[in-house]
């Protein structure tokens, strides 16, 4: 890389445009090959807990960032199981505000307040974070529309509800200010 002249990087850029502009074809790709992924023990598809979420997050009043951040919130799972939240957070980062990717990026602890107590670790490690600016939307998010969407029953949106959604997000100029606008914290509901 450190040999590429100038030119050759601008026509590199040039022809990644395309394949930019296709992130969320992928992204929806992904979603869609989730509908026939469900892990043992669960009583629903991935990708119906992602609709699901987002569903709850978009009958709350929530913004588009941060239904989009619902709806995306496991992306990373069926590739990262073990991180997938950093995973799912990586990939909307450059598209909605800095807060909604935080809490992606930091679900996965939040979550363990459910459920850690039955493998005997600590329920409360999200704690750390307990000072943090994002500390209570994370909480939030975790408790309305993460661990509330396993439920076989609900009624949710389908995916084609969310793709304008999804296409205008990663239609915005990545990592632009106007989008992530670092330090402020947005609500989760109107």
């Amino acid at each position: 890389m450190k040999d590429g002249t100038k030119a050759e990087y601008e026509l590199l850029e040039r022809l990644e445009k395309p394949f930019l502009a296709l992130t969320a074809d992928r992204v929806l790709d992904e979603l869609r090959r989730q509908e026939h992924v469900t892990l043992e023990g669960y009583r629903i598809t991935r990708l119906e807990h992602a609709v699901q979420s987002a569903t709850r997050a978009e009958r709350d009043g929530a913004d588009l960032d941060w239904i989009v951040g619902a709806l995306l919130h496991d992306i990373g799972d069926g590739l990262a199981p073990q991180n997938h939240d950093r995973l799912s957070a990586e990939v909307i980062r450059p598209f909605v505000r800095w807060d909604v990717a935080w809490v992606v990026e930091h679900h996965g602890i939040f979550q363990m307040l459910y459920y850690a107590h039955h493998y005997n670790w600590d329920r409360n490690a999200r704690d750390h974070y307990r000072d943090h600016p994002c500390f209570d939307s994370c909480a939030t998010f975790c408790e309305r529309w993460d661990q509330a969407s396993f439920d076989p029953d609900y009624d949710s949106e389908p995916l084609e509800h969310f793709e304008p959604m999804v296409r205008e997000v990663f239609g915005r100029k990545a990592h632009g200010a106007d989008v992530l606008r670092d330090g402020v914290i947005s609500p989760l509901v109107a």
